[in-house]
Formats: structure tokens, sequence, C-alpha cells
């Protein structure tokens, strides 16, 4: 890739608004998919005095019910990165967490992976989506994490899993087609917080519990796609390594975060 074009789908949700400047500022190119015409303005400031170039797409991802749609847009764009950051985010009920996190997440999982010319897919899904224990877990943070998944929020549970395990099973699928160099990452940090980034995070073998500010997703997430060797699983929290160290760290030591899952079954789905 000269110069990468990212397609970024859920451009004004939280942690995009502070993803979109830091790939700008990489001098990539970005289109932003929103929903409403009314966040143009405000997606398009995010590139005043930054190299790379952003456009705005106004699109729903409500309507995006066949694979076919999501190859249609990946046509017109020609993304060489996808970043699916997008989320009923609670609006809607139930039906509406199936149809984003689930339905339109799988439908651009398909397309992307099925396209030779998109080099990477990033997803950002939640530390507790897993159907499996990870073996780093203690008993608290399997109670956690059965307590948000099965109680709090099991619609969203089962929408965001769903959509992990595909983008698994596609990876491998494009992995053992002999493309080695795609780069599948999944973005998994705690809760959520509107707090001040501070560049200080816990990644791979961390606790199911814990917060992390959207500011240090977005950066972690800018930092997964500017590399060429980070694949897998990533758990975040905030913690007291730099973004850099903390993926560097991972990387190095062949961190597998799919550790305690059924990859058989994962690798074996219909997809």
């Amino acid at each position: 890739m000269s110069v990468p074009r990212v397609l970024v789908l859920g451009g004004h949700g939280k942690v995009s608004l502070f993803l979109q400047p830091l790939l700008l500022a990489k001098k990539w190119n970005v289109t932003s998919v929103v929903r409403n015409r009314d966040h143009e303005a405000e997606i398009l400031a995010l590139g005043k005095d930054k190299p790379g170039k952003i456009e705005v797409l106004v699109d729903s991802l409500d309507d995006v019910k066949e694979v076919s749609q999501a190859k249609g847009m990946l046509e017109k764009i020609k993304p060489d990165i996808v970043v699916f950051t997008a989320g009923a985010g609670g609006k809607g009920g139930p039906s509406r967490t199936k149809a984003i996190d689930e339905v339109a997440a799988k439908a651009y999982i398909s397309a992307s992976l099925a396209m030779s010319s998109v080099k990477k897919f990033l997803l950002v899904s939640y530390i507790a989506s897993r159907k499996g224990y990870p073996p780093w877990w203690n008993d608290e943070d399997k109670k956690a994490a059965d307590k948000v998944n099965n109680e709090v929020l099991p619609h969203y549970f089962k929408a965001k899993v769903e959509a992990d395990e595909h983008l698994e099973a596609l990876t491998k699928k494009r992995l053992d087609s002999g493309d080695k160099e795609f780069q599948s990452i999944n973005l998994r940090p705690g809760t959520l917080s509107d707090a001040p980034g501070t560049g200080k995070v816990k990644m791979g073998k961390t606790s199911s519990r814990g917060s992390v500010p959207r500011e240090d997703v977005a950066r972690v997430a800018a930092a997964l796609l500017e590399r060429n060797d980070t694949r897998g699983w990533f758990d975040l929290l905030e913690g007291d390594d730099s973004i850099d160290e903390a993926v560097e760290q991972l990387v190095q030591s062949n961190h597998n975060g799919l550790e305690g899952e059924d990859l058989q079954r994962i690798w074996g789905r219909d997809t």
C-alpha cells in the first residue's frame, strides 16, 4: 500500500471521532460512513490541517442485510483497510443491536475478506465477548464476564460474539488459501469511559474487569493498524504501559488472544 485508503464504518461513533484524525495525521485517506447527513460537517472538520484526505459517505448500516450490499460499498470505495467501529449503542432495542452489531458486521466481514485488495480488517468488540474462558482469567473475572453476557447485555453479547467468531472463521479460510499477509485485528476493550486518554494501557492477558478511555482505544487501534505484524484478539484496559510498548510486547511474545476458545468449532462454522 502506498497511501492507504481506510473505510471507517460508524464514522460518528466516539471511538471513530478520535481514530480518524490519527489516521489522517499518518497521511492516510479516510472514507467515513455516517448515518446522519447532519454529521457531515463535523466529520470533514476532522481533516483540518491533516495531510490525509477525508470524505464522508451517508449510508445507514441498519439497511445492510446482505453481503452484496456491503460488497457494493467496498467496490465503490476500494479500501485497503476496513474498520468496523459501528454499533447500535443500546438504541433501538435488541432488534437494532442484532441488525448492526451482527448482521451488518457479518456482511462487511464477509465482503471484505472476499476481496484480496482489502489487506486489513479491524473490528472493535469488547473484552468479555467470548464463549470460552481464557486461561489468565480468575474466578472473579469469569463471574463478571458471565454477568455482563448473560444478565446485563445478553443481546449485545450474542451479536458481538457472532461477529467475532465469523471474522475468525473467515480469517482462517483466507490464511489457509495462501494469503499470509492479511491482518485480522479484533480490538477488545473493557468498559469504555469518556475520561481523557493517558496513553497508558494494559493489553493481552488482562482481567475481564476494568475500563479504558475511548481516546486510548482509538490510539491503540491506530497503532495496531500501522504495523504489518498485528493479528488476532487484543484485550485492552487502562494500565501502566505505553501503547507502543504494549503492542510490541504482544507481537514479540506471539500472544494468542484466542486461548480458551474452541477453535475447531469456530473454524468449522458454516460461514
